[in-house]
């Protein structure tokens, strides 16, 4: 394979598309904002690439979160339509091998400390990530640290105050949420237990809770009706298969 090629279109709606492309043994995803045939969906499509794109710079080196590529012949490349996206709609970020959290089969018993740890992170940087409720944008590495996808939603704060405070705790509510569906009933041993985390005992902030009431079918009926997509939001099935856990990973 002499230069980059589209393998696998890994996410597809009316906002565009993700793309696994591969140069011999390396690999890149590829966010396409090119929007669908709804007006003015190009457009939303495109800030919320400029909201990923500024969040994935403020998080540069930043481990667990991905990094933005600078590759003109990978953003050249022909996409799954047969032809080169424009320039102004892609976003190039680094490949993070491993499995969605709803899909993986095996958990250290520090997964949710570490992940805690990595959200944390991104707060430090003045990111708060906004869509961590889906299961499929924690990705469990082939190392067996988490990792953060999907920055589309992503906020980045200069200033912390209330709005970047009542986002960072939903942030950290989210992780305790998992943590709890993943450990409680016996599914984990003690030491992985959901009595514990940075998000442990926090309740749904007032703006969550406006949003949820307001924003939130708004926006249900923007994406589903207006766009007809449904992104959906995969996560394991209660009745499991659920993962094994294995040792701690320790430090990182």
């Amino acid at each position: 394979m002499d230069g980059w090629q589209v393998v696998e279109v890994l996410k597809r709606d009316s906002l565009g598309r993700v793309e696994l492309l591969e140069r011999g043994a390396e690999r890149l995803a590829r966010r396409v904002a090119c929007g669908g045939r709804v007006p003015m969906s190009g457009a939303l499509a495109r800030i919320l690439l400029a909201r990923e794109r500024r969040a994935l710079s403020a998080l540069e080196g930043t481990p667990g979160a991905p990094r933005v590529v600078a590759d003109s012949a990978a953003a050249a490349a022909a996409g799954a339509v047969g032809r080169a996206p424009r320039a102004r709609e892609v976003l190039l970020r680094s490949w993070i091998d491993g499995a969605p959290l709803h899909e993986a089969r095996a958990l250290p018993r520090d997964f949710f400390d570490h992940l805690d740890d990595l959200v944390a992170a991104l707060h430090e940087r003045g990111v708060c990530h906004n869509d961590l409720h889906k299961e499929q944008n924690v990705i469990v590495g082939g190392d067996g640290f988490p990792h953060l996808i999907d920055f589309q939603l992503a906020s980045t704060h200069r200033a912390r105050g209330r709005l970047f405070a009542s986002r960072a705790r939903d942030d950290l509510r989210h992780v305790q949420k998992h943590r709890r569906r993943y450990t409680r009933e016996g599914r984990a041993p003690h030491s992985a237990g959901a009595e514990r985390g940075r998000g442990f005992g926090i309740r749904r902030s007032r703006l969550a809770l406006v949003w949820r009431r307001t924003g939130k079918p708004v926006y249900n009926w923007l994406t589903r009706a207006l766009l007809r997509t449904r992104d959906g939001e995969p996560r394991r099935p209660s009745t499991g298969p659920w993962p094994e856990w294995t040792p701690p990973t320790g430090p990182r």
